[in-house]
């Protein structure tokens, strides 16, 4: 995933399987992979992760304070950063993040951006969707992304 040193693990919750991968104390990448056995002994930044999602997909978690290293250019993270701007529950188009960075004619550029985000979900390139508010592309595949922004509308009605 990324040219900086890794410690990785896997995670699981259900039929939803990550390796995480963590730079300088730091979670540098998720992957969802199709299957792997959860990582027994993990490190104590990689166990926070792990907990933080678990408490995301309990529903007890609308937003992650994990410390994140994450590689890109400029324009990458810029996208990247709008993106944690996202209020959970809600979704923005391309457009939206677009203008958000200052970029307003660059949507195609943003959508090639959060197509290499690298810490998806935490990063939630999953509430990104196009101007007429259909799902698009997304790593996990478009179905594990309308799983998520139906998770994130249930938990925020709930308020």
């Amino acid at each position: 995933m990324h040219s900086t040193p890794t410690d990785s693990a896997f995670w699981h919750c259900g039929n939803l399987y990550l390796r995480l991968e963590m730079a300088h104390g730091r979670l540098s990448g998720l992957e969802f992979v199709s299957r792997a056995e959860p990582t027994a002994a993990l490190k104590p930044e990689m166990a926070a992760v792990c907990q933080q999602l678990s408490e995301y997909f309990a529903g007890s978690r609308k937003s992650f304070t994990v410390k994140l290293h994450v590689e890109g250019t400029e324009f990458q993270k810029a996208v990247w950063n709008a993106l944690l701007r996202i209020p959970f529950g809600e979704t923005r188009s391309y457009r939206d993040i677009a203008i958000a960075i200052g970029r307003p004619r660059a949507f195609r550029a943003v959508g090639q951006a959060i197509h290499r985000n690298p810490i998806g979900i935490i990063i939630p390139c999953h509430r990104v969707v196009g101007s007429n508010g259909a799902l698009t592309g997304f790593a996990g595949g478009i179905e594990l992304k309308k799983r998520l922004l139906d998770h994130e509308t249930q938990v925020a009605r709930k308020k």
